[in-house]
């Protein structure tokens, strides 16, 4: 392998090319700066990506994440970035697991808390996000502005009424707020599962992470509507990567980045030969635990990730139980599968104990209800569907020591059967077969999420989420410190998940660092 000696300098070098680096590039690049993005992958979009995972099936699927609420449509606009994004008609439906799914709550332009026996209810759920909605509301916007402080943010919110909420979300276990507002364990189910999200823990733990998770899903717009974008994550990521390279960043792909020096020189190679390019700013759009090991540094202790995602190719929707509510209702929001409250609770229990819990909870989303592009017009025609599987409680620390291919079996037959519990037939009656005949079935763990794309411990947010604020004691002197992107060196700045309101598809991390770096 070549070396190259020489050393070639630019304004800044960002190492990953995640949505989060591409969108930093772009508004460095069109600042005016000298940007290169160094990609260990073959292509740009890390988590944010599309793919053909099934031999001879022309579907594009969203791969890792797949939803889009907190990208906020200033950074779109700013970026004139050709992101589009559909609504969902519906915002769940939830089979009542104690009739085996024979009965259920839907939730959309037409509710039915009656249909499980929770009339009584339906007042105290939408007083709850009502009460939520003072806080995201008014948190919402300071998202892309530098920190404010837990002091300056609870005046606002108070100000406007929002005490209650803000001890709810804020100060205490969010579960207390659950159950105080609704007495039926499924309704507390589906209210409680937005703060399990790829978060390990209890309702009622007092590390309150929790509700940080719980925070940021209702955050996006003010209002917590979760999007579908159009043609699949891929289609963000290359909307974001063409405003980029269109403003003059360049992107190089296939260039693994294997050291960082604090004064922000960054060793890189390829398949031609090593490299070395200097840099005003290094931003990183890694976990903080690589970036440390890049750095040669000791690497703080992540959190693990908690999730399992299975992917499904289906020639139909399958049947449901529950004969008052169509297919393209349930599957048309996010279909819970058990989630109630006790079912959660208990599925923490077991997972905390090392097993696989049973049942593993679940929710479900169909892309193509809401944007069939990513299908063929043939597969259209033939009515398939595609399925996105999110399974909860399933922590990183229960692959330790396993097999790969073995544990990722082990879940995706849990998550399988958890399904067929609330379903009229088999979910595997209806998986679509590849041209060899295999069923169209794409799982990913924690482990794939580690080796494939570095997050380490296969921990979706790059780690524990933080509070979108700074505490009151925080040191805001450096423009890298007030937008939240600081590390503990000068040169050296957070641009992904990790930063401090990183986490999700959102391009936050990407645009505070990029202020942060416009401001020095």
């Amino acid at each position: 392998m070549r070396t190259t000696t020489g050393t070639e300098h630019r304004d800044a070098v960002i190492v990953g090319g995640g949505h989060n680096g591409l969108v930093a590039a772009a508004y460095l690049a069109r600042a005016g700066r000298r940007v290169l993005v160094l990609e260990r992958l073959d292509q740009v979009g890390g988590a944010a990506v599309s793919a053909h995972p099934f031999d001879g099936v022309d579907a594009r699927l969203s791969r890792y994440s797949y939803l889009v609420s907190l990208l906020p449509r200033r950074i779109v606009d700013d970026l004139g970035a050709r992101v589009q994004l559909a609504r969902r008609r519906w915002s769940s439906y939830t089979p009542n697991p104690a009739d085996g799914g024979r009965t259920g709550l839907l939730i959309g332009p037409e509710s039915t808390f009656a249909a499980v026996g929770a009339a009584a209810d339906e007042a105290g759920f939408a007083e709850f996000y009502r009460r939520c909605a003072t806080v995201t509301t008014r948190l919402w916007p300071t998202l892309t502005e530098p920190l404010q402080t837990r002091t300056a943010l609870r005046r606002t919110v108070c100000s406007a009424g929002g005490e209650a909420a803000w001890q709810a979300m804020i100060e205490r276990p969010v579960g207390e707020a659950i159950t105080d507002a609704v007495a039926d364990d499924l309704v507390r189910g589906v209210m409680a599962t937005d703060a399990l999200i790829g978060t390990f823990a209890d309702m009622h733990d007092q590390s309150l992470i929790q509700n940080r998770c719980l925070l940021y899903h209702l955050i996006g717009g003010g209002n917590g509507d979760w999007d579908v974008p159009i043609g699949g994550m891929g289609a963000v990521s290359g909307a974001l990567a063409a405003a980029a390279t269109g403003f003059g960043a360049e992107i190089l792909t296939g260039a693994e980045v294997y050291a960082i020096d604090a004064d922000g020189m960054v060793h890189y190679r390829r398949t031609d030969g090593e490299y070395r390019v200097s840099a005003d700013h290094v931003l990183a759009n890694v976990t903080p635990a690589v970036l440390a090991g890049l750095m040669g540094e000791e690497e703080p202790a992540i959190a693990p990730g908690a999730q399992v995602k299975v992917n499904l190719m289906l020639r139909r929707l399958p049947r449901l139980r529950d004969e008052k509510v169509s297919a393209e209702q349930a599957f048309g929001g996010t279909f819970h599968i058990n989630e109630n409250f006790g079912q959660l609770r208990d599925a923490y229990r077991q997972a905390e104990a090392g097993s696989v819990p049973e049942p593993v909870p679940c929710e479900i989303y169909c892309h193509t209800l809401a944007d069939p592009s990513i299908l063929s017009e043939s597969l259209r025609v033939a009515g398939a569907h595609t399925l996105t599987v999110f399974g909860l409680h399933t922590p990183h620390t229960l692959a330790h020591g396993q097999d790969g291919g073995r544990y990722r079996d082990t879940l995706t037959a849990a998550v399988l059967d958890s399904l067929d519990t609330v379903l009229a037939e088999p979910i595997r009656d209806v998986v679509w077969l590849d041209a060899a005949g295999r069923p169209c079935i794409e799982t990913k763990t924690t482990l794939d999420l580690d080796a494939t794309l570095g997050m380490t411990n296969g921990h979706i947010f790059h780690g524990a989420l933080q509070w979108p604020f700074a505490e009151d004691d925080e040191p805001l002197s450096t423009p890298a410190q007030r937008w939240g992107v600081d590390t503990p060196h000068e040169r050296i700045l957070l641009c992904g998940s990790g930063s401090r309101r990183g986490g999700a598809v959102s391009g936050i991390g990407g645009h505070n660092a990029a202020m942060a770096v416009l401001e020095s």
